[in-house]
């Protein structure tokens, strides 16, 4: 039996035939389910908060109920991301064909300016065949291309219309000595990690012949060690390799998942290339590419969209994550069920390990309208943008060719009404909206107490649309295998499902409509959470977000129905 809940009902369903009223139902937190089995775990975003107490998007609720048959089963949703799975069993038969271009015959079939692109683009494919795998970070671009314009000048001698860039320039040259400073102390750390964790390994099997230690017993062994040895409080230098040096080092291992030598060494690797490309002034990824990073243009990269290996860098199956989130097939009985059915996806290649490119975003939005997309998913943010104006224009493009762009809040536990987080319908500049179908999602957890809110997630009154369940969420991975995964990332393809949903019963309304319905029809939590990035202040759950509210797919398909009446 269900645990008993307080329940207060405080909202009706929208009268009127504006999507303006409240339409959500409101609760108040009385008591909580906090730990899910799990066979819960697995699904229970997709659940109802009245039914099943779980703080889910009541999608089950809705096709448990729903007896009417879609209108419109020819629904594409671009995804703006990484390379995807194409061969994952729970996506066939969900991926987006070009039925216009002749497969790998080297014509423009379709005139649309790219060359057999048969599922979609990879505007970060190589010359070679390949993708990009690293790119620096957008403030180092930043630091690069604006240096001569604000290098060792005071603000008094820039011109007005320049002032923003000489801030953002400064912003951007502060950022780059803070990271390349906490990289390159980090990799020092490493490196001696390396030397000393087969010492540490062999060490330890004195005391635990196993190997079986736990951190709080290493933990309890450090604090003996500490008290007893006097030597202990003096200074150790980078080669040191005491008994307490050695207990420090594997704690270190085990708090950072790094279990084997290997582990360590492929961090190693990876903050490497962080330190010599990411960071690197002097890299230049677009030579790979060979287009001209300066200028808006059709046809760089290649149709390379795919990429089928289980890696260690998650980034490479984060497409495939979005993807099984929207639309893994319902109807193959396997693996998982995305939102829902009929929905093509279009996987668009544009990020790399780094930032991603303002020219790829907007070629990438574009490529999407000019090909059919009415819901563009992009889960991927960066705190600075050198080209916006070229985002701006593509998203006035999707807006005016009624296409709806769902993008992630992002994952710093910050408020991005004060720290900018790109793409964005707010240009950070002059603080206005540029669009009505740009919709910024954060992310909540299954957990019905003061960490509803996860705490990796960004924030905003102004600036974060709503809240969807975006921690601890199963899909599909690649390498045609299934995993769980948290961020942001993981709660804009729910609403980019439930828009798609929307669209098939009711393909007559607007993305502004449909935008402002998902946002009406949310589910409103009155209880105080903890702000992100903060240890314990608290705030009404309804101050973090434009809407103050919860996706919810039931109340967003009953209101989409007198919407779309009304209409």
């Amino acid at each position: 039996m269900k645990p008993f809940y307080n329940v207060i009902l405080f909202f009706l369903i929208l009268m009127s035939c504006k999507p303006t009223h409240d339409s959500s139902v409101s609760y108040v937190k009385l008591n909580q389910k906090n730990e899910l089995k799990a066979s819960e775990l697995q699904t229970w975003y997709k659940k109802d908060y009245m039914e099943d107490t779980i703080p889910g998007i009541s999608l089950d609720k809705w096709f448990a109920l729903n007896k009417k048959k879609p209108k419109n089963n020819n629904i594409i949703v671009a995804i703006i991301d990484t390379q995807i799975d194409l061969k994952h069993e729970d996506l066939q038969g969900q991926i987006w064909t070009n039925k216009k271009e002749i497969p790998n015959n080297g014509i423009d079939d379709d005139h649309n300016g790219y060359i057999d692109d048969i599922n979609g683009w990879s505007f970060t494919g190589t010359k070679s065949g390949g993708y990009v795998v690293w790119s620096n970070y957008e403030y180092v671009r930043i630091v690069r291309d604006w240096a001569l314009l604000f290098k060792n000048k005071t603000e008094f001698q820039i011109n007005t219309q320049d002032q923003y860039k000489y801030k953002e320039y400064h912003r951007a040259l502060k950022k780059l000595e803070e990271k390349n400073k906490y990289y390159r102390n980090w990799f020092k750390s490493l490196n001696y990690k390396a030397v000393l964790f087969p010492i540490a390994k062999d060490t330890l099997k004195y005391f635990f012949p196993k190997e079986d230690y736990t951190f709080k017993q290493l933990d309890s062994m450090y604090k003996k060690y500490k008290i007893n040895d006097k030597t202990f409080k003096q200074r150790r230098d980078d080669n040191d390799r005491d008994l307490g040096a050695l207990i420090g080092c594997m704690m270190s291992s085990l708090e950072m998942n790094q279990n084997t030598l290997e582990d360590i060494l492929e961090m190693q690797t990876q903050l490497d290339s962080v330190i010599n490309k990411n960071l690197n002034l002097d890299y230049n990824e677009r030579l790979l590419i060979g287009d001209n990073p300066t200028i808006l243009e059709k046809g760089y990269g290649n149709n390379n969209v795919s990429n089928n290996k289980a890696g260690h860098r998650p980034f490479q199956d984060h497409c495939t994550k979005m993807a099984g989130v929207i639309g893994a097939n319902r109807e193959n009985n396997i693996g998982i069920k995305g939102i829902l059915q009929d929905v093509k996806i279009m996987p668009l290649n544009i990020s790399p390990s780094g930032d991603e490119h303002d020219k790829d975003i907007a070629m990438a939005i574009r490529y999407a309208v000019d090909n059919g997309a009415k819901i563009i998913n992009m889960s991927f943010y960066k705190e600075f943008s050198l080209h916006k104006e070229w985002v701006f224009e593509a998203i006035k493009y999707a807006e005016e060719n009624n296409v709806l762009l769902v993008h992630i809040a992002g994952n710093d536990g910050v408020n991005i009404d004060i720290n900018p987080c790109y793409p964005n319908d707010n240009d950070f500049e002059n603080f206005k909206e540029v669009s009505s179908n740009f919709i910024n999602v954060g992310s909540v957890t299954h957990k019905m107490n003061d960490n509803f809110v996860s705490d990796f997630s960004n924030y905003g009154k102004e600036n974060v649309d709503l809240f969807a369940p975006g921690e601890e969420i199963y899909s599909t991975s690649a390498g045609n295998t299934y995993k769980f995964d948290s961020g942001t990332s993981m709660a804009a393809p729910m609403v980019c499902g439930t828009a798609a949903l929307i669209w098939q019963y009711y393909p007559n309304l607007k993305a502004a409509q449909v935008k402002q319905i998902i946002l009406d029809s949310g589910t409103s939590y009155n209880f105080e959470v903890i702000v992100p990035g903060t240890k314990d202040k608290k705030v009404p759950f309804s101050e973090l977000s434009k809407s103050g509210k919860v996706l919810n797919v039931y109340n967003a398909m009953k209101l989409a129905e007198k919407v779309s009446k009304n209409k």
